[in-house]
């Protein structure tokens, strides 16, 4: 497992992208104990998967998934780190064989994947400046304001829904490759509010001059893709996450990537 301390790592990118070129895939390749799966994920999205001050891809998706296909009669293999929109289409196309993005799971995406049991529940929270005195309370708070999100994201999908009911203009809508560039251009003020992951948000509130202003209520579950009609993958994962969470694995790797104060 990895041990990170996560409030060196917003500053440690300073705001900008990162990249992370990784090995070839070898999707489900033979090997000693069991077939080789390679995994995919989309760094920027802190604590779940991002890239350490050291250039490693770390985080709660990447040990989780992990411990789990410990538990399997798989292996991991390499990890691809692709854009969040990319990771469907790279399942669908044998690129990469699991999903491990704090992908929620949703009817429009259950039509092209499958997914494994829920392993965290998480809401959308709106992000402002901590020194601003924009302290919006609802949605309808948000009306004419410049507000940014994820591609491919449910934040990206709650802007959508302000576009949809007139709060905002199309042309207020701004949408980023990941997280860390959309918060920077909050505290650069070029938007007025971020939607994003509710776990997440409190990690940029840690660490970056943010504050949560309001949570929207959504009951998202996040599970890993697997392809559809993988059913013996989805069955050995499922498995994994029941024993991490019976053995105390889960409890652990929640305490040190999310516990107040780390």
């Amino acid at each position: 497992m990895s041990n990170i301390d996560r409030r060196t790592y917003l500053k440690s990118v300073g705001g900008t992208g990162v990249a992370l070129t990784l090995a070839g895939c070898t999707s489900l390749t033979g090997g000693d104990g069991g077939d080789t799966l390679t995994p995919g994920t989309a760094s920027g999205f802190p604590p779940f998967e991002f890239v350490n001050e050291s250039g490693e891809l770390v985080g709660f998706d990447i040990d989780l998934l992990s411990a789990v296909v410990e538990e399997t009669d798989y292996q991991l293999g390499e990890w691809e780190d692709l854009e969040f929109g990319q990771l469907i289409t790279s399942l669908d196309n044998g690129n990469i064989d699991v999903i491990a993005a704090a992908m929620t799971i949703n009817d429009e995406r259950d039509q092209t994947i499958d997914f494994s049991d829920p392993y965290y529940d998480a809401n959308q929270a709106v992000l402002v400046r901590e020194e601003g005195d924009f302290r919006p309370e609802g949605r309808e708070a948000l009306s004419d304001r410049p507000i940014g999100a994820q591609t491919g994201t449910t934040g990206e999908g709650e802007v959508d829904g302000l576009v949809e009911d007139g709060i905002i203009s199309s042309g207020q809508k701004s949408t980023y490759e990941n997280y860390v560039l959309a918060v920077q251009d909050l505290i650069n003020g070029n938007v007025d509010a971020v939607i994003v992951d509710t776990p997440v948000a409190e990690t940029f509130v840690a660490n970056r001059a943010v504050v949560t202003a309001f949570t929207i209520e959504t009951g998202e579950e996040y599970g890993f893709g697997v392809p559809e009609g993988d059913s013996d993958l989805q069955e050995a994962l499922n498995s994994g996450l029941a024993t991490v969470e019976d053995n105390g694995t889960y409890a652990d790797l929640t305490e040190e990537w999310f516990a107040s104060g780390e």
